[in-house]
Formats: structure tokens, C-alpha cells, sequence
């Protein structure tokens, strides 16, 4: 018995000491093929965005989302370090200035549950992807480099039908483009929401608002997905509003709905905060003026003999394997402190993110500032390229993992919500997500604690702490 080896089926391979003609990993050809089988896109965001006048109105095309990839843009350090760290940012070309010229992370994306979503991504200075992390379109629109089409120009299309916390990000690459910040948030919410702010619709497109606030319910609450019918009755009762769901899934309560209504397992929320950890190397940040500078020389063998010194780290390495980070932030925000076991820095209050970068969205919070008796949603993110381990000054409710809100159907047998108590880490690792709820009786004005772990030693590089402050 015999086999034939993968390369019995490649027509040529190049002899030693000329260029290989096409390697698929290293130099695809830039493409911007047609979306096939494409659907009519209903996602009112854009619209409403526009209507806040923060953005094109009305967007063209319509109901279509815009992203172009590999702006690059440079942070500024809180210590000031010259240049400040060169990141590939993704843009969001409707934008008015000052934000229509690339963000990290990437301005967040927000649609409601069941609409057809289209995203028009453009890849600047070479091929790119849009992958959706967490979510399931098909083959073509799910943007996994050498899988699916990695594009110049492509509108993406798909149904999102789980409301949670997702991101999307470049998926070419995925080390250097990821890490070099190609991404950002992607929020799946409750299918009236966006909808309930629209009052009408002018010929061309372009919506009128009412006074709903934008991206609330049809109720006026802000909604997630949940099931908090398996959790204790004192923590159940901490959240007022949550809406049950239907008995065949679930045990039924007072106020439960069928599975088609649209606040079925969901429950309000006054407060959100997101939190998205990164960490960054900045000798890694340097080559990022360069995308192409970390690509290896291709050998006779793509992907077997491949000459990795144009750009050796310390000792010869390539600078890929070798991971030293020494700035950290939160969504965005610079920590202001060093890198080392001992080292300890301090997110600032009051810090609320635009709503020009999250889809017209106000009041979503970084360091969080809420009132007795209100329900805060936290989402949280691990954007870093190490584990990160959370600490929280008071319990906190579990309710979704990884964009699946935890006990509603279809999973609804197999998992459920749960409490964190007070001062209990959790340890989350890179990609990973949860979205949590804390709901509080009296006055709290303490720090979460969120350490970068350097994954191979275990060790701390360093410990932000992010206020929470509730009176």
C-alpha cells in the first residue's frame, strides 16, 4: 500500500535558489470578488447613525456597515515614549472627523438580533479578512484567512441570531494583525433594539428619530440575553425586569414569554461598561509601519524551509516568538505603569467611551459609575496576547461566555448563569469573553483588580485596577 503526498499535486515547485511563484500563506492575490447569493440588508444601525449626525446620511448603501482595515494610526504612551506605538487600526470611513481616520480598538459594531447584516470591508495596502468571532455565517463571509476569500474589497453578509458579546478582526495574519490591533467589538443586541429610535423613513433612506434612546428596546430599557431562572432566589431577585422564557425550555414564572417574543430571557440594564485588555511589545508595535517587514522569505518549500531572519529578535529568534510586552491597556485607555511582577497601575474614573465609536450607543463606560439599585452589564474581552486574571470587589453575575448567553435555548440544558463571588479570580485567556451583571444595595467605591499574565512563566507582568464606584 502506497500513498501520495500532498505535493504529487502541486503542478510546479520552484528548484533551489529561485522565488516561488504563489504561496496562498505568505503573498495571496489581492481579490474583490462578488458576495454570492446576497440578501437585502436590514440593519437599521447605520441609519440611525447617521440621524445623530456623527455619520454619513443617509449611509451608502444602505443598511450597510463600513470598514476599512490597515489605517495606521500611532497611541499615545502615558509615559510619553517618542513616536508612541504604531498600531494598524481599522476605520469606519462614514465617520465625521475626528473618527473617520482609524480607532483602536476598531469602532464597535452593534446590530440587532435577526436582521441582515452587511459589511463592506476594504483592505488597504495588501489582502485582509473580516472574521466574526464567536458568530457562525457561512464559509465565504466567515473571513478565516486560507479558508475563506481574503480580500481587497467585500461586503460581508450574515444573520446574527444570538444576542451576546462578540468582535470581529483580521483573520490574516492572525498573530501580527491581531496584535498589531485589527479589531474590535461586536455586540448582538435584542431584535427591537435600534428599531424602537426610528420614528420614520424619508424617501432616501435617511431615518427621523423619536425620543427612545438610541439602541434601547421597544420597552425604553437597554436589554441582554439571559436566564437567570436557575440562579438562587436572592441573586434572581437583585434584577428587576428579567423577562423568562418559554417553559419547554425553562421553569416558568411571572411575566415568561414565548421563545418569538423579542424580550424572551432577557433582562434590563441602566449601565455598561466594556472592557477589552490588551497588552502590547512595542519592538512588535515598531514593524508595524511595515506589515509585510515580519513575512518570511519563501524557500523551495513554502511553509517547510521559509527563511524567518528578516527581522531576528533578541538571540536570533524571530520576533514573533519572542513576546516581551511593556505597555497595557484597557479598552484603549494607557495603564500608567511598568512592566514587572510588583508593578501596579490605576485606570482613571470618569472615562465613557464616544458613542461616535460605539454604533451611536452614549454612556458606555470604562471605569464604571453607577447608582444604588441600578444593573450594570459588564462585558469583558481578553484582546491581550496573554492570559488575563479578573478580580472583582463585589459578586458578580456570570450570565454569557464567549457571546452565549449561558441556560437560553437552544443551551439551555446544558449550562446556566452563576454567581462569582466578591474577591474570587477568573482567569480568562486571549479571544475569550463574559458578560457579567452587578446590581448593588449600598454604596461601593473599591477597585477591580486585572492581572496581565505572562502565559509562559505564570507570572504577573504587571496589575491594572479599575474603579468601581456606586453611590
Amino acid at each position: 500500500m502506497s500513498f501520495s503526498s500532498p505535493l504529487n499535486h502541486i503542478d510546479r515547485l520552484p528548484v533551489v535558489g529561485e522565488e516561488a511563484e504563489f504561496s496562498k500563506m505568505f503573498d495571496p492575490p489581492k481579490e474583490s470578488p462578488t458576495l454570492p447569493e446576497p440578501l437585502n440588508p436590514t440593519n437599521p444601525v447605520p441609519e440611525v447613525v447617521g440621524a445623530l449626525g456623527i455619520a454619513r446620511n443617509p449611509p451608502s448603501p444602505l443598511h450597510t456597515v463600513q470598514r476599512t482595515l490597515l489605517n495606521r494610526i500611532s497611541l499615545p504612551t502615558w509615559d510619553g515614549r517618542p513616536g508612541g506605538l504604531q498600531v494598524m487600526a481599522i476605520a469606519d470611513p462614514d465617520l465625521r472627523s475626528p473618527f473617520g481616520g482609524g480607532q483602536w480598538p476598531g469602532p464597535a459594531i452593534r446590530v440587532p438580533r435577526g436582521t441582515i447584516f452587511h459589511c463592506a470591508g476594504k483592505g488597504q495596502t495588501g489582502p485582509h479578512t473580516l472574521h466574526w468571532h464567536g458568530l457562525e455565517p457561512t464559509p465565504m463571509n466567515d473571513g478565516v484567512g486560507h479558508t475563506s476569500m481574503e480580500i481587497g474589497d467585500y461586503i460581508y453578509q450574515f444573520q446574527p441570531n444570538f444576542i451576546g458579546t462578540y468582535f470581529y478582526h483580521c483573520h490574516r495574519n492572525t498573530v501580527q494583525h491581531f496584535e498589531f490591533g485589527l479589531y474590535g467589538m461586536f455586540i448582538v443586541e435584542p431584535p427591537d433594539a435600534y428599531f424602537a429610535s426610528i420614528a420614520s423613513t424619508n424617501p432616501d433612506g435617511s431615518v427621523v428619530l423619536n425620543d427612545v434612546p438610541v439602541g434601547a428596546c421597544s420597552d425604553r430599557q437597554f436589554r441582554t440575553a439571559a436566564n437567570l431562572l436557575t440562579l438562587p432566589p436572592a441573586f434572581r431577585a437583585r434584577f428587576p425586569g428579567f423577562v423568562g422564557g418559554d417553559p419547554v425550555f425553562g421553569v416558568a414564572g411571572a411575566g415568561d414569554q414565548g421563545v418569538g417574543h423579542p424580550h424572551a430571557f432577557t433582562v434590563p440594564y441602566q449601565v455598561e461598561a466594556i472592557w477589552v485588555f490588551d497588552d502590547r511589545d512595542s519592538r512588535w508595535s515598531d514593524l508595524a509601519s511595515g506589515h509585510e517587514v515580519t513575512f518570511p522569505r519563501q524557500g523551495t518549500i513554502p511553509g517547510v524551509d521559509d527563511n524567518f531572519s528578516r527581522n531576528p529578535g533578541d538571540l536570533g529568534f524571530f520576533a514573533f516568538n519572542d513576546f516581551r510586552p511593556d505597555y497595557f491597556f484597557v479598552t484603549g485607555v494607557p495603564i500608567p505603569a511598568v512592566r514587572g511582577p510588583g508593578s501596579v497601575g490605576d485606570i482613571p474614573g470618569g472615562i465613557v467611551i464616544p458613542r461616535e465609536l460605539n454604533s451611536g450607543r452614549t454612556g458606555s463606560q470604562v471605569s464604571v459609575n453607577a447608582g444604588v439599585g441600578q444593573t450594570i452589564l459588564l462585558r469583558v474581552l481578553d484582546g491581550a496576547y496573554n492570559n488575563t486574571r479578573i478580580t472583582f470587589p463585589v459578586d458578580v453575575t456570570i450570565i454569557a461566555w464567549d457571546g452565549r448567553a449561558l441556560g437560553v435555548p437552544p443551551y439551555g440544558r446544558y449550562n446556566q448563569a452563576f454567581v462569582l463571588p466578591r474577591n474570587t479570580p477568573i482567569t480568562i485567556s486571549v479571544a475569550r469573553r463574559f458578560d457579567a451583571l452587578i446590581r448593588e444595595s449600598s454604596p461601593v467605591n473599591a477597585l477591580a483588580t486585572v492581572e496581565f499574565l505572562d502565559t509562559r512563566g505564570g507570572d504577573r507582568n504587571m496589575t491594572a485596577r479599575i474603579p468601581i464606584v456606586i453611590s
